[in-house]
């Protein structure tokens, strides 16, 4: 089929005298002589205005079509006397290719809430909001590939499937092929117990130690049955390691793609974005354009504790050394200290994760996360503990069995280099870049607590 996008139509530098553009008809009006019939393809915000004459071979073919409708029309891209819009069709056929019944069709000209959306999710796409946030996703996904193409880094692809537990949190999904009740593990699939993966990064530490700079970009999964806008069970992670690289490297690194993706989704969304800033977060666009207009802040936890502790705030959650952080002071720091994302660096060891590297001090690890303004903790990630005999004790020390993780071991065996990694939730960067504040409205069909419809 022979068609125009409609954002390629509305950026004609001349009128054609033939055009056929396709989409789904967002409103129609009729009058006496002719019908106005706004339809939109998803390829951009605007609707595409055509003009059907009453009494012609159009309008016959346009029918009763309504709300919903999906259509094909053909005809003369014409300047518009309307404001607000350069181009219009005037339509010589119109094709139907499938009704909406008016009455059924949950989709109407008004604003519906967020819940209902998310109960026909099918379906939300079409709207302003959801388009909007859908493409932003496509082109932020998009502007973290080339960032790391940049860096000379290679896209790996890491398990789902997994027989370990990366941060030995035990919330993982299990999956089996035993029938009900059956729990000998030994006639299971993998003949022991298999999980979905919280994160590739056991394995992208493998490939790095052999590739050099590697990140994964994929869903990842946690049963944390969290009923929060910040939760999910399946999400997307986006998970650099570099191999030769210490704690500064990847703070370097996290710093240098959180502002490639702000710059990149500034310059190629910006319809959609004004969208959000008008109807959703207000300042956002300026928010965003500050997180590129200085440095990020760096400070110490140790440093940042005294700040909160100095604050006077009176927060839900005390504030002390060897506490983590809580969505409340990573916000304080963010918003309100230092007015501009900030990178928090080397915390307790006792609240981090057993392959983080331990600093000469005994009592912290090269750990750091990325905060930014609304959402809080954006980036995770350390330095990695390359040295055998800590790594084992620290494993030792936190109650897990060295011989699940013979191979990883061995990376400690067989030529260690210092190395590094974090991991970016991809559902938190577009809730920052939207201005959404749950995580079920940037992911098209999410996987909450109750939650598997679609």
């Amino acid at each position: 089929m022979q068609r125009t996008l409609i954002v390629h139509a509305l950026a004609a530098e001349a009128p054609q005298r033939q055009i056929t553009v396709c989409g789904w008809i967002r409103t129609r009006r009729d009058a006496k002589d002719f019908s106005f019939v706004e339809i939109n393809d998803g390829s951009c915000l605007t609707n595409m205005q055509c003009i059907v004459d009453a009494g012609t071979a159009a309008h016959e073919g346009l029918g009763d079509a309504s709300t919903g409708a999906s259509v094909a029309v053909t005809g003369e891209l014409v300047a518009s006397p309307g404001k607000g819009q350069k181009w219009e069709v005037r339509a010589r056929n119109v094709r139907v290719f499938g009704p909406a019944d008016p009455a059924s069709f949950p989709l109407q000209k008004k604003r519906h809430s967020d819940e209902f959306l998310r109960g026909i999710a099918h379906l939300r796409m079409r709207t302003n909001k959801y388009g909007a946030a859908f493409r932003i996703r496509s082109e932020a996904a998009r502007a973290v590939h080339d960032y790391f193409h940049s860096q000379h880094f290679s896209w790996v692809h890491t398990p789902i499937l997994t027989g370990s537990d990366c941060e030995g949190a035990g919330e993982m999904f299990r999956v089996t092929t035993l029938p009900a009740g059956e729990k000998d593990l030994s006639r299971d699939f993998f003949g022991r117990q298999a999980n979905l993966t919280v994160s590739g990064q056991l394995e992208a530490e493998a490939l790095a130690l052999g590739l050099g700079r590697v990140y994964t970009f994929g869903p990842t999964f946690r049963a944390e049955n969290s009923n929060t806008p910040r939760h999910a069970a399946e999400f997307w992670m986006i998970e650099p390691e570099m191999a030769f690289a210490e704690l500064e490297d990847i703070m370097e690194l996290g710093e240098g793609l959180t502002r490639h993706v702000v710059d990149h989704a500034l310059t190629r969304c910006e319809s959609d974005l004004k969208l959000f800033d008008s109807f959703v977060d207000k300042g956002l666009l300026d928010r965003l354009k500050g997180m590129l207009a200085q440095p990020f802040a760096r400070v110490s936890y140790r440093d940042a504790i005294h700040i909160l502790e100095d604050s006077g705030k009176d927060f839900t959650f005390p504030v002390a050394f060897g506490v983590d952080l809580q969505t409340e002071h990573e916000r304080f720091l963010a918003e309100e200290h230092f007015r501009r994302p900030v990178i928090v660096y080397d915390y307790p060891r006792e609240i981090k994760a057993f392959y983080m590297r331990g600093n000469d001090d005994g009592e912290t690890v090269a750990a750091m996360d990325v905060l930014v303004p609304r959402i809080g903790e954006l980036i995770g990630g350390s330095q990695r503990e390359e040295r055998l005999d800590k790594l084992l004790a620290r494993i030792a020390e936190m109650g897990q069995k060295p011989e699940d993780y013979w191979w990883y071991l061995d990376l400690r065996r067989f030529g260690s280099v210092p190395h590094a990694g974090f991991g970016m939730g991809f559902e938190r960067l577009l809730m920052m870049l939207t201005g959404i504040t749950n995580i079920r409205d940037v992911i098209p069909f999410p996987r909450t607590p109750g939650s598997l419809e679609f």
